[in-house]
């Protein structure tokens, strides 16, 4: 045993090494055999180095228990484990109770004391550096050493066990505090003037360490948000055309659209959608873009974003969908069976999910408000009111359904994945944004719906786009 150290042990509880016997540490206690601790020895330390209990190296004690009947004594203040944090205090808002003579000597801490919260965030420690002294709450420990001993030396030891979760953790870590629980806490004990050494070289190294704190948490908050930032550059990259090579063997996307066209006639002709006497066509003429509705014919270069690769054409949401619509405005009685009444609670994770909590509806309910909707399976969903707002998801399910208003039914009649990536992208999110402000209020109109322009690719670059983003995906979530 080193035996520079032996002056600050207390009531001759010891700390062996005993070297015949693997170099194992031993706790002798009084004229008790040593019993060997190597289970609670958390790390190796030099061989000038003891361990020790901290009660042997601090007398402690914790303050006065709130009282409110006992009103004899000095009325004084006193700070809780709410005024302590880690290497400061909070001194504003300070309490007072009545103190005794007794008490008062028991739970003043002055000047160089060290203070340790015995609950709250338990071991969180802070020396008291003022020229005045101050009263303890009950759930603060006070320790003041027996001899001399570089006390910050022991507030960085504190700091080391807590967050390593020693103190308050696991494995051979404490949950509690108490008294008997601090008494026993084994600690480290160098030489004093290496103490001194290690604290000057802490102070030394902290503005680095919160240098590279700061750092951290920015590094943090970029891996954080990365996927998401990424995502968004890939779907805004896709829409742009700029996501995949053009093939110029690919059928133009000005076909397509000529397909769409004939497809609405059929169906006009069939009565199952109402012909649009105002019907959207963009065209290029001299280097501009046109747009003509029925015998108008207006410049639009202003509203175009950004210029498309050759093969793509702009259009609106009008053009590519036979359907358009929104829930129910009044939606009918709750009954405890029947037909789901969705609403945009719930889209979740850009599918429709079922829940016990979804509204029912009766029959005479259902045939009421479904020639508005016609929901079916794979028509694309839209959040489009409140904090919901840009929320998509594809309706997967055979099940028959009717809405709420806070959702937009999409019949698509493109590819509806490429639909749902079109509304997803940053183009149309920061429409929808900007309609919301987060707000229960805020909500979008299906004529602005209908009258947003669409970037639209040729079919086989449509196809091309969805399996790459697949692709890329399965890269960013393995990231």
């Amino acid at each position: 045993m080193n035996l520079q150290n032996t002056h600050y042990l207390h009531e001759f509880s010891l700390l062996l090494t005993l070297a015949s016997i693997n170099n194992l540490p031993y706790e002798k206690v009084g004229k008790n055999e040593p019993v060997c601790i190597a289970d609670e020895v958390p790390f190796e330390i030099p061989e000038s180095w003891e361990w020790v209990r901290l009660g042997n190296i601090f007398q402690h004690n914790t303050g006065k228990a709130l009282n409110a009947s006992n009103r004899t004594g000095s009325l004084l203040p006193y700070i809780t484990t709410s005024n302590l944090y880690w290497d400061r205090f909070e001194l504003g808002n300070l309490r007072e109770m009545y103190f005794s003579e007794n008490e008062i000597e028991k739970c003043t801490a002055t000047k160089g004391d060290l203070l340790v919260c015995e609950g709250g965030d338990i071991g969180r420690a802070a020396i008291w550096m003022f020229d005045e002294d101050i009263r303890i709450q009950n759930h603060i420990h006070k320790l003041r050493s027996y001899a001399e001993v570089c006390t910050e030396f022991f507030y960085y030891l504190f700091y080391l066990y807590k967050h390593a979760g020693w103190i308050g953790g696991k494995g051979i870590g404490i949950q509690g505090l108490s008294a008997n629980a601090l008494h026993a806490l084994l600690f480290p004990l160098p030489p004093l003037s290496e103490q001194k050494r290690i604290v000057s070289k802490i102070k030394e190294s902290e503005p680095l360490m919160e240098k590279y704190a700061d750092v951290e948490k920015h590094l943090d908050k970029l891996n954080t948000e990365f996927p998401d930032q990424l995502r968004k550059s890939i779907l805004q990259m896709a829409v742009q055309g700029k996501l995949v090579p053009q093939d110029p063997a690919d059928e133009s996307a000005s076909v397509l659209l000529e397909r769409i066209c004939t497809e609405k006639q059929r169906l006009v002709r069939e009565g199952k959608i109402k012909k649009d006497k105002h019907e959207s066509v963009i065209f290029r003429r001299d280097n501009s873009h046109y747009e003509k509705r029925g015998f108008e014919e207006v410049c639009i270069d202003d509203e175009i974003p950004f210029e498309l690769p050759n093969r793509w054409c702009w259009c609106r949401f009008s053009t590519i969908c036979y359907k358009l619509t929104d829930g129910s405005h009044n939606p009918p009685p709750k009954r405890a069976n029947g037909f789901r009444v969705i609403s945009a609670r719930n889209i979740k994770n850009g599918r429709i999910l079922f829940t016990d909590e979804d509204r029912l509806c009766d029959q005479n309910g259902f045939n009421k408000e479904n020639p508005r909707t016609q929901i079916s399976k794979g028509d694309v969903i839209l959040g489009i009111i409140g904090g919901s707002i840009g929320n998509t998801a594809i309706y997967g399910y055979d099940e028959p359904v009717i809405a709420q208003r806070s959702i937009a039914i999409f019949g698509s009649l493109i590819n509806n994945k490429y639909m749902k990536l079109l509304l997803d992208s940053p183009l149309f999110q920061q429409q929808f944004n900007s309609k919301s402000n987060g707000t229960a209020q805020g909500g979008i109109y299906l004529g602005e719906l209908a009258n947003m322009l669409v970037p639209l690719p040729p079919v086989n670059e449509q196809n091309r786009i969805l399996a790459s983003i697949s692709s890329l995906e399965n890269k960013i979530v393995t990231m």
